[in-house]
Protein backbone atom coordinates (compact mmCIF):
# COMPACT_ATOMS: atom_id res chain seq x y z
CA UNK A 1 0.00 0.00 0.00
CA UNK A 2 1.24 3.46 -1.10
CA UNK A 3 1.01 5.63 2.22
CA UNK A 4 0.64 8.58 -0.44
CA UNK A 5 -2.54 7.05 -2.30
CA UNK A 6 -3.77 6.87 1.26
CA UNK A 7 -3.26 10.59 1.56
CA UNK A 8 -4.75 11.35 -1.95
CA UNK A 9 -7.96 9.57 -0.86
CA UNK A 10 -7.79 12.01 2.79
CA UNK A 11 -7.25 15.07 0.52
CA UNK A 12 -10.40 14.10 -1.48
CA UNK A 13 -12.31 13.52 1.60
CA UNK A 14 -11.71 16.66 3.01
CA UNK A 15 -11.32 18.98 -0.16
CA UNK A 16 -7.82 20.08 0.73
CA UNK A 17 -4.45 19.84 -1.04
CA UNK A 18 -0.99 20.04 0.17
CA UNK A 19 1.54 20.20 -1.63
CA UNK A 20 4.21 18.01 0.33
CA UNK A 21 4.14 13.82 -0.09
CA UNK A 22 4.18 11.93 2.80
CA UNK A 23 6.59 9.55 1.38
CA UNK A 24 9.34 11.80 1.13
CA UNK A 25 9.28 12.18 5.48
CA UNK A 26 8.40 8.16 5.56
CA UNK A 27 11.36 6.90 8.09
CA UNK A 28 11.27 2.74 8.89
CA UNK A 29 14.38 2.26 10.99
CA UNK A 30 13.39 2.35 14.45
CA UNK A 31 16.98 3.62 15.78
CA UNK A 32 16.94 6.78 13.60
CA UNK A 33 13.06 6.82 14.80
CA UNK A 34 14.30 7.02 18.37
CA UNK A 35 17.47 9.54 17.83
CA UNK A 36 14.79 11.97 16.35
CA UNK A 37 12.26 11.49 19.02
CA UNK A 38 12.82 14.48 21.31
CA UNK A 39 9.46 14.37 23.19
CA UNK A 40 9.62 14.26 27.26
CA UNK A 41 8.57 10.52 27.53
CA UNK A 42 9.20 8.95 24.59
CA UNK A 43 8.20 5.50 23.91
CA UNK A 44 8.31 2.52 21.46
CA UNK A 45 5.65 2.74 18.62
CA UNK A 46 5.43 1.09 15.29
CA UNK A 47 4.02 4.09 14.16
CA UNK A 48 5.20 8.36 15.36
CA UNK A 49 5.32 11.33 13.50
CA UNK A 50 8.47 12.86 14.68
CA UNK A 51 8.39 16.84 14.94
CA UNK A 52 11.13 19.28 15.77
CA UNK A 53 10.17 22.90 15.50
CA UNK A 54 12.99 25.80 16.20
CA UNK A 55 10.99 29.50 15.50
CA UNK A 56 9.21 29.18 12.12
CA UNK A 57 11.01 26.01 11.06
CA UNK A 58 9.67 22.56 11.25
CA UNK A 59 11.22 19.63 10.89
CA UNK A 60 9.32 16.44 10.68
CA UNK A 61 9.18 12.62 9.72
CA UNK A 62 6.64 9.77 10.01
CA UNK A 63 7.90 6.76 11.53
CA UNK A 64 5.89 3.85 10.49
CA UNK A 65 7.96 0.40 11.34
CA UNK A 66 8.76 -1.90 8.45
CA UNK A 67 7.17 -4.98 8.94
CA UNK A 68 3.56 -2.57 9.27
CA UNK A 69 4.44 -1.59 5.88
CA UNK A 70 5.47 -5.32 4.05
CA UNK A 71 2.17 -6.79 5.43
CA UNK A 72 0.04 -3.97 4.19
CA UNK A 73 2.12 -4.00 0.59
CA UNK A 74 1.89 -8.32 0.73
CA UNK A 75 -2.27 -7.86 1.56
CA UNK A 76 -2.97 -4.00 0.52
CA UNK A 77 -6.16 -2.65 2.35
CA UNK A 78 -6.58 -0.12 -0.62
CA UNK A 79 -7.54 -2.98 -2.61
CA UNK A 80 -9.69 -5.35 0.22
CA UNK A 81 -9.86 -4.04 3.61
CA UNK A 82 -10.38 -6.88 6.27
CA UNK A 83 -9.95 -8.05 9.36
CA UNK A 84 -6.30 -9.59 8.75
CA UNK A 85 -4.95 -5.85 7.65
CA UNK A 86 -7.32 -3.86 9.67
CA UNK A 87 -5.14 -3.22 12.77
CA UNK A 88 -1.84 -2.42 10.21
CA UNK A 89 -4.46 -0.25 8.32
CA UNK A 90 -4.98 1.89 11.12
CA UNK A 91 -1.72 2.44 11.83
CA UNK A 92 -0.79 4.22 8.10
CA UNK A 93 -4.25 6.20 8.83
CA UNK A 94 -2.84 6.98 11.89
CA UNK A 95 0.69 8.29 10.67
CA UNK A 96 -0.78 10.17 7.39
CA UNK A 97 -3.75 11.69 9.24
CA UNK A 98 -0.62 13.07 11.82
CA UNK A 99 0.98 14.18 8.93
CA UNK A 100 -1.59 15.87 6.78
CA UNK A 101 -3.47 17.66 9.57
CA UNK A 102 -0.22 19.23 10.76
CA UNK A 103 0.80 20.72 7.40
CA UNK A 104 -2.89 21.37 6.36
CA UNK A 105 -3.08 23.62 9.69
CA UNK A 106 0.83 24.94 9.03
CA UNK A 107 -0.35 26.13 5.50
CA UNK A 108 -3.15 28.35 7.28
CA UNK A 109 -1.08 29.38 10.36
CA UNK A 110 -2.68 27.72 12.86
CA UNK A 111 -0.97 25.38 15.15
CA UNK A 112 -2.65 22.54 16.54
CA UNK A 113 -2.44 20.62 19.96
CA UNK A 114 -1.51 16.71 20.51
CA UNK A 115 -4.91 16.20 21.45
CA UNK A 116 -6.59 17.79 18.42
CA UNK A 117 -4.38 15.43 16.18
CA UNK A 118 -5.28 12.28 18.19
CA UNK A 119 -8.88 13.61 17.85
CA UNK A 120 -8.96 13.97 14.04
CA UNK A 121 -7.41 11.02 13.55
CA UNK A 122 -9.43 8.59 15.39
CA UNK A 123 -12.37 10.35 13.34
CA UNK A 124 -10.00 9.68 10.03
CA UNK A 125 -10.16 6.27 10.85
CA UNK A 126 -13.71 5.28 10.95
CA UNK A 127 -14.17 7.58 7.84
CA UNK A 128 -11.67 6.15 5.77
CA UNK A 129 -12.74 2.46 6.77
CA UNK A 130 -16.35 3.39 6.04
CA UNK A 131 -15.28 4.77 2.55
CA UNK A 132 -13.27 1.98 1.21
CA UNK A 133 -15.29 -0.13 2.36
CA UNK A 134 -18.56 1.50 0.29
CA UNK A 135 -15.92 1.45 -2.80
CA UNK A 136 -14.82 -2.04 -2.25
CA UNK A 137 -18.40 -3.51 -2.32
CA UNK A 138 -18.65 -4.52 0.91
CA UNK A 139 -21.12 -4.67 3.63
CA UNK A 140 -20.96 -1.81 6.17
CA UNK A 141 -21.66 -2.30 9.59
CA UNK A 142 -21.08 1.18 11.29
CA UNK A 143 -21.98 0.43 14.71
CA UNK A 144 -19.65 -2.63 14.34
CA UNK A 145 -16.70 -0.51 13.59
CA UNK A 146 -17.74 2.15 15.70
CA UNK A 147 -16.84 -0.23 18.68
CA UNK A 148 -14.19 -1.96 17.37
CA UNK A 149 -12.40 1.67 17.34
CA UNK A 150 -13.99 3.35 20.20
CA UNK A 151 -15.84 1.28 22.79
CA UNK A 152 -12.83 -1.29 23.49
CA UNK A 153 -9.83 1.05 22.95
CA UNK A 154 -6.78 -0.68 24.23
CA UNK A 155 -3.85 1.84 25.44
CA UNK A 156 0.08 1.41 25.76
CA UNK A 157 0.90 0.70 29.41
CA UNK A 158 3.78 3.23 29.31
CA UNK A 159 1.66 6.28 28.38
CA UNK A 160 1.64 8.16 31.69
CA UNK A 161 -0.95 10.17 32.91
CA UNK A 162 -1.12 13.10 31.12
CA UNK A 163 -0.75 11.08 27.91
CA UNK A 164 -3.31 8.16 28.62
CA UNK A 165 -6.15 11.16 29.83
CA UNK A 166 -4.85 12.84 26.18
CA UNK A 167 -5.76 9.72 24.43
CA UNK A 168 -8.83 9.12 26.54
CA UNK A 169 -10.19 12.27 25.36
CA UNK A 170 -9.52 12.04 21.76
CA UNK A 171 -11.53 8.93 22.07
CA UNK A 172 -14.60 9.89 23.46
CA UNK A 173 -14.90 12.80 21.19
CA UNK A 174 -13.83 11.47 18.52
CA UNK A 175 -16.74 8.53 19.55
CA UNK A 176 -19.62 10.66 19.87
CA UNK A 177 -18.73 12.34 17.39
CA UNK A 178 -18.52 9.41 14.58
CA UNK A 179 -21.83 7.72 16.46
CA UNK A 180 -23.44 11.78 15.11
CA UNK A 181 -22.15 10.62 11.79
CA UNK A 182 -23.33 7.37 11.84
CA UNK A 183 -26.93 8.00 12.96
CA UNK A 184 -27.25 11.24 11.01
CA UNK A 185 -25.71 10.24 7.64
CA UNK A 186 -24.71 6.40 7.16
CA UNK A 187 -27.92 4.95 8.47
CA UNK A 188 -29.95 7.14 6.11
CA UNK A 189 -27.98 7.13 3.56
CA UNK A 190 -26.68 10.61 2.94
CA UNK A 191 -22.83 10.27 2.26
CA UNK A 192 -22.87 13.54 0.14
CA UNK A 193 -24.61 15.68 3.06
CA UNK A 194 -22.12 13.67 5.29
CA UNK A 195 -19.19 14.60 3.37
CA UNK A 196 -20.14 18.48 3.49
CA UNK A 197 -19.99 18.32 7.40
CA UNK A 198 -16.81 16.21 7.90
CA UNK A 199 -15.18 19.01 5.94
CA UNK A 200 -16.26 22.15 7.65
CA UNK A 201 -15.48 19.55 10.95
CA UNK A 202 -11.69 19.95 9.33
CA UNK A 203 -11.36 23.33 9.45
CA UNK A 204 -12.83 23.67 12.76
CA UNK A 205 -10.57 24.66 15.68
CA UNK A 206 -9.96 22.38 18.47
CA UNK A 207 -12.44 24.20 21.29
CA UNK A 208 -14.79 24.85 17.91
CA UNK A 209 -14.99 21.27 17.51
CA UNK A 210 -15.44 20.46 20.84
CA UNK A 211 -18.25 22.61 21.60
CA UNK A 212 -19.64 21.27 18.32
CA UNK A 213 -19.74 17.40 19.93
CA UNK A 214 -20.61 18.76 23.43
CA UNK A 215 -24.18 20.04 21.71
CA UNK A 216 -24.78 16.40 20.25
CA UNK A 217 -27.80 15.30 21.91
Amino acid sequence: MRLNVLQKLLERIYRIEVDLDVEDFLITDPDLARRLDTSINPRESKEKLLVSQQDDHLDLALFLDASVLARLTDDDPLVSLHSENFIDFLLAVEGVSHFLYLIWNAGVERGVTLMELEMQAEVDKFVTATSLWKRQGKSLVPSELRYCLFEAPAYDAALDQVQRQRYEDANHYAGKYCLRLETRYLKRARAGEMMEELRRFYRLTQGEKIRLINSIA
